[in-house]
């Protein structure tokens, strides 16, 4: 195996397996599987306890595994088993252990015969195993005996194959040295999922019970029925040792003298046995531990250079020095700063490409909420034609005026100016709710000492609500100040002359940058969600959104155009979210009840979030397209507006409702400039400022400083845990530099011709041949046994030249004698009558007539009786 036996292999590989449970499942040593297959009687269970050194599995006749038996070999210094099934009982005698195999196979299969894929396992700790599997699976049986079903070897070989499939498994194909070695099911089934014989050992049992005369010389030195890995002999206890507790190293005693005395097979003893069984499959471990060993080492590497510098800190940790407490918690304090403003102001490191967090958030309130949020409360067209109406008609009283009070244009702006401070004020509680999601974002590296982010998060929100006060204040202030004068003055109030000139449109659109010209607002991929499935279902389409239409278009590259919907008349109204839905969904409708799309009152588009729907409003309030009012107001008011209008006071409305719309555009253009500033000022760049130069001092006096610097359990349990991990990864390099040193692996074997595996129909060479000395004529001594250079076995006499005998019809072939016979008694050689008729090639003492030859039973060949003519 190498320059290292296996006895110093098997604690180096145990010691790495060790390291790698401590490392996690990133990586495993997966040891191959060892499937052990074969027919009924073939003395697999023998096989499976010489790797053990114990008697621990069921005896007797017919199928006795009806269960595959999963057996799995744990190197331990004390010595016991365990099943699955009762992992709370230990077992330390193993007739127990047989007992209770038999017990909980009966308990799945019942007591007679009856077969089950559900496997037993079984777990043998022992200071004398190597870490690895194997499979003890149910013979191959072909007739169905007691509650066995009829399909019994369909599913029995399906059993098999489950599991020898598998590529990690190696392949004991299990054949007694009485059986047609060319009919055997095991060596067939391997071949199957074995096809380069890669996987597959031969392992050739009870030669000790072949015919005297008779020996499987040639199969086991391969020359007769080549596999590429060669056949293994063994010898096994008998039944009668098996009864009489003999014990399994005076059974190893007696193999190895049993191929040192065989004459046939001493020349290769060396090279039989279960030691070298063992030994051979030891090697396969080796080589298959060999080559994983690179990939192992290289991902064990990438791990710990990853771990290099998180493990840096914890080399030193002292968790008694008196200053680490003070350093950490000054680090930890710096870098929440940190953290935070890059949140706030942005940074090119540490990018979130998933979502919008921080900054980026608040400036989406800024641009895209708050302008939407203004345009929802704008006045209605109706509501502010009546209220005009009425203010000039309360200001002239009983008088009929002649001439547009300005007083009504007054008392029209205000009104309009106070419902500013809605919107005002909830766009600084937006602000707020976002700055303490980013203080507990930020928070969450301080995990490791939980005091210390309890407190950091308490000190810092309560700050924020603080200023949220003031901030609130202060936009009041605001809007207060735009109420006390009037400033018609402005350069962009379009004044009286103006207001008067301009046309009356009934339902004017608001001004847009660039309005002549084809604007595109928004592009990309919206849901058109109320389609009936009839027509298609729901479907995602590519939206183009300009200054005049709402086009979408198959895809992206917008070159099959699907439907373009003019801006005119449509408004924009919420719908709430399908209970199945986990899409936010608004609808575009018409102000004058026509179809928006085909059929369509209104087309519902969909977004995948609530985000994305509030951006697509802000686009549409840019396109002119505004939300939908609530009516109620309109439909009361509607009966008392009963009242007609006269040419002057319409004019007059006119004038006031243009003036109002110019002073008010005015006010929110003001707005919208000076709310992101004095957020900005009052609550953002202050609460930055608290954070680096106040919070530390905070800290300090709200707690003591080894009560906020308290190591939680779960910071401590991932030290240990990460030291732990690194020096384990560390000892598993080291393990497997030793290994790769101190072992070889040995080279595949080259490929043989194994056709006959997949050509031979039942009439092949049995795995035992006769000795030449027991086919020469009667009366010669025998002579001395020594090395056969190879075929012919059956000699020519000098100068009679080869003949073939015609075919005999009562023959179901020509004879030779290695044609398979699957008579176990086989009677006695027919003496022939006349032996001068034998025909000529065909020795004296070969009978010329045999019976058919019946399937999968092997030829006995017994040295020929002499004539009764001699």
């Amino acid at each position: 195996m190498g320059n290292r036996g296996m006895e110093e292999l098997i604690p180096l590989v145990n010691k790495l397996q060790d390291a790698f449970s401590s490392i996690g499942q990133s990586c495993h040593l997966d040891l191959p599987q060892i499937a052990v297959v074969g027919g009924q009687s073939a003395g697999k269970s023998s096989v499976l306890e010489n790797f053990v050194g114990r008697d621990f599995l069921p005896r007797g006749s017919g199928i006795v595994t009806r269960r595959p038996l999963i057996l799995q070999l744990i190197f331990s210094k004390t010595e016991y088993a365990e099943f699955l099934h009762c992992k709370s009982k230990k077992f330390t005698d193993f007739d127990e252990v047989r007992q209770e195999i038999e017990a909980e196979t009966d308990r799945v299969t019942g007591t007679n015969k009856g077969i089950s894929p559900v496997p037993i396992n079984l777990r043998v700790y022992s200071p004398h195993v190597l870490n690895l599997t194997l499979i003890d699976l149910p013979g191959i049986t072909k007739v169905p005996v007691g509650d066995q079903p009829q399909d019994i070897e369909y599913q029995i070989k399906e059993m098999i194959l489950q599991f020898i499939s598998r590529e990690s498994s190696l392949i004991l194909a299990v054949t007694p040295a009485n059986m047609d070695l060319a009919n055997s099911d095991a060596l067939k089934m391997a071949k199957e999922v074995d096809p380069q014989g890669l996987r597959t050992i031969g392992v050739i049992t009870k030669l000790d019970l072949m015919d005297e005369g008779t020996d499987a010389r040639d199969v086991l030195e391969n020359k007769l029925l080549p596999l590429r890995r060669g056949y293994i002999g063994v010898v096994n206890r008998s039944q009668k040792d098996i009864d009489g507790k003999k014990d399994i190293r005076a059974a190893l005693a007696a193999e190895r003298k049993f191929f040192l005395s065989h004459p046939a097979y001493r020349h290769m003893a060396d090279r039989m046995g279960t030691p070298h069984l063992q030994k051979v499959l030891n090697q396969q471990l080796t080589n298959h531990i060999r080559e994983t060993l690179p990939s192992l080492r290289s991902k064990l590497q990438s791990q710990l250079l990853s771990l290099e510098k998180e493990v840096e800190e914890y080399k030193n940790f002292r968790p008694d020095d008196p200053t680490r407490k003070t350093k950490a918690l000054l680090q930890m304090v710096q870098q929440f700063g940190v953290d935070f403003e890059k949140r706030i102001e942005g940074s090119g490191d540490q990018v979130d490409t998933l979502e919008l967090s921080g900054g980026a958030r608040i400036n989406r309130i800024f641009h895209e909420r708050f302008p939407f949020e203004l345009v929802k409360m704008e006045f209605d067209e109706k509501d502010l034609r009546r209220e005009i109406s009425y203010a000039i008609k309360n200001i002239h009283g009983v008088r009929t005026g002649l001439f547009t009070p300005d007083l009504a244009f007054e008392a029209i702006v205000k009104k309009q100016v106070v419902k500013l401070k809605e919107p005002c004020l909830k766009c600084v509680d937006l602000v707020i709710q976002e700055l303490i999601n980013t203080v507990r974002q930020c928070t969450s590296k301080l995990g490791s000492y939980p005091r210390l982010r309890e407190e950091t998060e308490r000190i810092v929100t309560t700050h924020i609500r603080e200023r949220e006060g003031k901030t609130k204040d202060q936009i009041l202030l605001l809007i207060d100040i735009e109420l006390s004068y009037i400033n018609t003055n402005h350069e962009d109030f379009i004044g009286f002359a103006n207001a008067q000139q301009r046309n009356t449109q009934t339902n004017k659109k608001r001004a847009i940058p660039n309005q002549g010209e084809i604007l595109v607002i928004r592009r990309g991929w919206l849901t058109i969600n109320n389609i009936s499935i009839m027509k298609g279902g729901s479907k995602e389409y590519w939206f183009v959104l300009t200054a005049e239409s709402l086009s979408w278009y198959k895809d992206e590259e917008e070159k099959e155009k699907k439907y373009m919907l003019p801006l005119d008349n449509l408004k924009i109204r919420d719908v709430e979210k399908g209970f199945m839905s986990n899409k936010h969904v608004f609808a575009i409708f018409n102000t004058e009840q026509r179809n928006v799309y085909k059929d369509l009152r209104q087309i519902e588009l969909a977004c995948d979030s609530q985000e994305d729907v509030d951006s697509w409003k802000a686009s549409f309030l840019r396109a002119g397209v505004y939300p939908e009012k609530d009516q109620t107001e309109n439909e009361d008011g509607a009966q008392e507006n009963t009242f007609s209008m006269d040419p002057q006071l319409e004019r007059q409305v006119e004038t006031i409702r243009n003036l109002v719309d110019s002073y008010v555009g005015i006010i929110n253009k003001s707005i919208r400039d000076l709310m992101p500033k004095t957020i900005m000022h009052l609550m953002i760049n202050n609460t930055k400022d608290f954070i680096h130069s106040e919070l530390l001092a905070y800290l300090y006096s709200s707690a003591d400083q080894n009560s906020l610097m308290e190591e939680s359990a779960d910071q401590a349990q991932r030290r240990d845990d990460m030291l732990r991990m690194y020096h384990a990864l560390k000892e598993a390099l080291n393990i497997i530099g030793d290994i790769s040193t101190s072992t070889v692996s040995t080279p595949v074997p080259p490929p043989v011709d194994d056709t006959w595996l997949q050509t031979s129909s039942g009439h092949s060479p049995p795995p035992q041949r006769r000795p030449p000395s027991a086919i020469l004529p009667p009366g010669r001594p025998p002579a001395v046994r020594g090395p056969t250079p190879g075929p012919p076995l059956i000699p020519i006499p000098a100068g009679v030249p080869p003949f073939v005998a015609p075919p005999i019809p009562s023959r179901p072939g020509p004879q030779n004698i290695f044609a398979a016979n699957n008579d176990p008694f086989p009677g006695p050689p027919q003496i022939p009558s006349r032996p001068a008729r034998i025909p000529p090639g065909i020795p004296p003492g070969v009978p010329s007539r045999r019976p058919p030859a019946a399937p999968n039973r092997p030829t006995i060949i017994r040295p020929a009786e002499p004539s009764l003519l001699d």
